[in-house]
């Protein structure tokens, strides 16, 4: 239906009157970065997801993308060259360093999951889209309010220690598309939870820290249902552009990823949440034959 004039202006006012009493979708995923307090943050990702479940955030409504989430004052941010590997856990400096660097990733993955709603609202997108990535903002709080108990059992807390800023790169770099951002963000950064973390809790469980590497096996669990998430809506969006999958993950991964592709790769969990070799193998090896070719 075409409106123009007088009639387009009541309209948009109608429809700015709903909006003041009803919150979209969108706008509440935009309210969630927009907070910097870690608290706030978490409590309101967790209303965020309870509310979708329980229907109380049925409108989608426009898109509100952020350039930049809202921050605490610390940690402290560095570029990821300059962060410590963390390979003994005999410690509990080393452990705190690990946990911390985790927290921080949770902390993050919060707002790549709310900026999923919020930058790309679009009534062409199924209501599940938006209720998956609503469940994985709520599952990406709980996992830091996990991590925060364990590094405050140590004495610590979230920004005593520097932390990267690599993973909101990774959206700024995908802002322009939601296909390259499904393709980079839950199928490589998530991904490679699934490699990385079954070692890392137990590490942690050898190292006598049992209740620490239980939180990160619960996370293990939920990334898993996060890979997943990511492949069915990147194969949902090439089916809507009629282009093949492998292929153009393939291509979208080598315009926008600025990282390596490495193993070791947890190749059965990628093969359960719908990501099987024949995508990133193929990218693994020529990232190796670059590192391996001095010209």
């Amino acid at each position: 239906m075409f409106v123009t004039g007088a009639t387009q202006t009541r309209v948009t006012l109608a429809a700015m009157t709903s909006e003041a009493k009803a919150p979209t979708l969108a706008a509440a995923a935009s309210a969630v970065m927009a907070e910097p307090d870690p608290a706030r943050k978490t409590g309101a990702a967790l209303t965020l997801a309870h509310d979708r479940r329980t229907g109380g955030l049925a409108g989608i409504g426009l898109p509100v993308p952020v350039a930049r989430p809202k921050r605490p004052a610390r940690p402290e941010l560095r570029p990821p060259r300059e962060m410590p590997r963390r390979r003994n856990l005999q410690t509990v400096k080393a452990r705190v360093a690990l946990l911390h660097a985790l927290a921080h990733i949770e902390f993050n993955a919060i707002d790549l999951a709310c900026d999923m709603i919020a930058r790309f609202a679009d009534f062409a997108l199924p209501p599940a889209y938006y209720d998956d990535w609503c469940t994985v903002a709520g599952d990406e709080a709980r996992h830091f309010r996990l991590l925060q108990r364990r590094l405050d059992h140590y004495g610590a807390a979230y920004g005593d220690l520097p932390a990267h800023d690599g993973l909101w790169q990774a959206a700024t770099d995908t802002a322009h598309d939601l296909l390259a951002r499904l393709a980079v963000v839950p199928l490589v950064l998530e991904a490679r939870g699934l490699d990385v973390t079954p070692a890392m809790a137990t590490r942690l469980r050898d190292a006598g820290d049992a209740e620490s590497a239980a939180v990160l096996e619960s996370i293990y669990r939920d990334e898993l249902t996060h890979v997943t998430a990511g492949a069915r809506w990147f194969r949902h969006c090439c089916d809507a552009r009629s282009l093949e999958p492998r292929d153009t993950w393939q291509r979208l991964v080598r315009q926008n990823f600025k990282g390596q592709l490495r193993g070791p790769f947890n190749d059965g969990a990628r093969a359960a949440a719908g990501l099987p070799q024949t995508f990133y193998r193929p990218l693994a090896a020529a990232s190796q034959s670059r590192l391996k070719d001095p010209t």
